[in-house]
């Protein structure tokens, strides 16, 4: 389990999933597209959801627990890059199987509910 920490705000995530966010981040960020991320917080901190404007300007640290470099799957970082570009900001969706077309959009990916 990494991290990414954007100012004070830290989430630690599996390396795995944090590989491929730091693509869209770097991305997004190289083309000076400030984005907010979600995420949801774990019941031991607390729980419920946490925002973070991400821009060219802000302070991230991402951190890696193992130092193994991490095979890219280009149909998640796409799927997490749709997730970035669209309104409602980053934030985690499953990844899919490589080269699967996948649009995260049209699914129900972050929740609207109300807790």
């Amino acid at each position: 389990m990494g991290r990414i920490t954007i100012g004070s705000a830290s989430v630690k995530l599996d390396d795995r999933l944090i590989a491929h966010l730091e693509l869209v981040f770097v991305t997004k960020l190289r083309r000076h597209e400030p984005f907010i991320f979600r995420w949801t917080k774990d019941v031991s901190v607390g729980g419920g959801r946490e925002s973070k404007w991400v821009q060219p300007s802000g302070d991230i640290d991402i951190r890696f627990d193992s130092r193994a470099r991490i095979p890219i799957n280009p149909a998640w970082v796409e799927a997490l890059m749709a997730t970035a570009n669209s309104p409602s900001g980053l934030y985690i969706v499953p990844e899919p199987d490589p080269g699967e077309s996948v649009d995260p959009l049209a699914e129900a990916a972050w929740p609207t509910t109300r807790d």
